[in-house]
């Protein structure tokens, strides 16, 4: 092996070791844990809202069907409720990454790059 490429490895070994030490470390272990708090919630009330319309229009037939203004029923409300549900919960993502994970992210990645200098 030439001289450079044993030079490349060993840099590349020290960037390995680098991104290990940083997942190991507080900040981004609490990091993975705010991103886990939001996410799982929301995955679990999306889900389970989604199975209740699921359920719904297959086991509930006479009450999808049921008027409430004009020709509009409540399988179409509630078919449009998961898209509305959709977009909040997107937005409520951006906002608290913006606000909460980002800056925590930009911090980790600043130590980081700051160390392979």
């Amino acid at each position: 092996m030439s001289p450079t490429h044993l030079g490349e490895q060993d840099a590349s070994s020290a960037h390995r070791a680098a991104f290990i030490e940083t997942q190991k470390s507080t900040e981004f272990q609490e990091l993975r844990s705010r991103l886990r708090r939001f996410v799982f919630p929301m995955t679990a009330f999306f889900l389970i809202w989604y199975a209740i319309y699921v359920l719904l229009g297959a086991f509930a037939h006479d009450f999808m069907a049921t008027k409430v203004i004009g020709n509009i029923n409540v399988g179409l409300v509630l078919g449009l409720g998961q898209f509305v549900t959709t977009f909040l919960i997107t937005g409520l993502y951006v906002k608290f990454a913006n606000k909460v994970l980002d800056p925590r992210a930009a911090a980790i990645r600043l130590t980081l790059e700051s160390e392979a200098s």
